[in-house]
């Protein structure tokens, strides 16, 4: 699964444009633009503006989380490494600029590769991918030396670790390492669940293992229930074709996934903020994909004319199935 990209000078129609839960609209995919809090990152990102971009992460502060995702979506604007570098040879001992940096080499690096399986990358692809990982981890192998207890670094090392296949062994020693100062980081927990699953080398047994015990161990309220479902895609996509249905019509997996959402943005401690956003689409999408319609609404609804296209990008013309389905669940309340 990739993260999605934010074309520098791209702009997406605002939420306010649309029609509503049950309406037909386009939904709004651009995190940028879902998410108005983060507009201030773009804003710097497409002026070369390292002083803004920095304030924008100093409001953030030390919340690893909240570093990361932002990390992520800085990584997917396009032509940002030129005033990265140069952020990072003006602040050579500043663990941000040299993580922001990987982060934007990986983003090039996977976008070169493409979405496809690995029998499918071409010779030339993986050299030039590889390249690229290879550049980003070792800005991050001097991050993690020097701040062994920065989240956004190891979160970065989990995506070139599963890219250069360092093994499943060495993805969990880096997150191992990661949770002792981090226990609850969200977007490392979804990509080391990626690494736990099969196209990775990994078992169906082990990527439920993890979302199930990460989600328990989760506080309530946590949008960690989230992983629970990502597994569930993950398999959905591995199957294809009619057993995919079934398999998220099943009622053992339906329920599972009820809980994971009353426990998770559903329940009544839940804070909403930038990761419930991400959680209530991939909530939405599998319970949709498994004909559960009254289960989707709640996501839809918290979700309006936004969405994260994460996993919903696995779906072909998937924002017309967006709509579609959104209508449908408004209908079956």
């Amino acid at each position: 699964m990739g993260e999605s990209t934010v074309g520098k000078g791209t702009v997406s129609k605002g939420a306010a444009e649309g029609g509503g839960p049950g309406g037909s609209s386009v939904p709004v995919s651009d995190p940028f633009d879902a998410l108005p809090d983060l507009a201030p990152l773009r804003a710097a990102a497409w002026d070369d503006d390292w002083a803004g971009t920095q304030a924008f992460f100093a409001e953030i502060g030390d919340r690893a989380a909240d570093v990361s995702f932002a990390a992520g979506l800085l990584a997917g604007v396009e032509r940002t490494e030129a005033y990265l570098e140069r952020a990072v040879k003006a602040l050579p001992a500043d663990p941000l600029p040299r993580t922001l940096l990987a982060e934007r080499y990986i983003r090039i690096g996977w976008r070169v590769h493409g979405g496809a399986r690995a029998e499918r990358v071409s010779r030339d692809q993986f050299a030039t991918f590889h390249d690229w990982l290879r550049k980003a981890e070792l800005l991050l192998i001097e991050v993690c030396a020097e701040h062994p207890e920065y989240g956004p670094a190891w979160t970065a090392r989990l995506l070139t670790a599963r890219g250069l296949e360092l093994g499943q062994s060495e993805a969990r020693r880096r997150y191992d390492r990661l949770s002792e100062h981090h226990p609850h980081l969200l977007r490392a927990q979804s990509q080391l669940l990626q690494q736990l699953c099969p196209k990775w080398g990994g078992s169906w047994e082990a990527a439920h293992g993890f979302a199930r015990e990460t989600a328990a161990d989760a506080p309530p309220g946590s949008p960690a229930g989230a992983l629970i479902a990502e597994a569930h895609i993950e398999r959905w996509l591995d199957l294809g074709g009619a057993a995919a249905t079934e398999y998220l019509r099943d009622v053992a997996v339906r329920n599972e996934l009820r809980d994971a959402a009353r426990t998770s943005v559903l329940h009544p401690d839940h804070r909403p903020g930038r990761h419930s956003w991400g959680a209530h689409s991939t909530f939405a999408l599998v319970f949709s994909l498994g004909g559960h319609l009254r289960d989707a609404a709640a996501h839809f609804a918290a979700l309006g004319d936004t969405v994260s296209e994460s996993f919903w990008q696995y779906l072909p013309d998937w924002k017309n199935r967006f709509t579609t389905y959104r209508t449908a669940a408004s209908a079956a309340l």
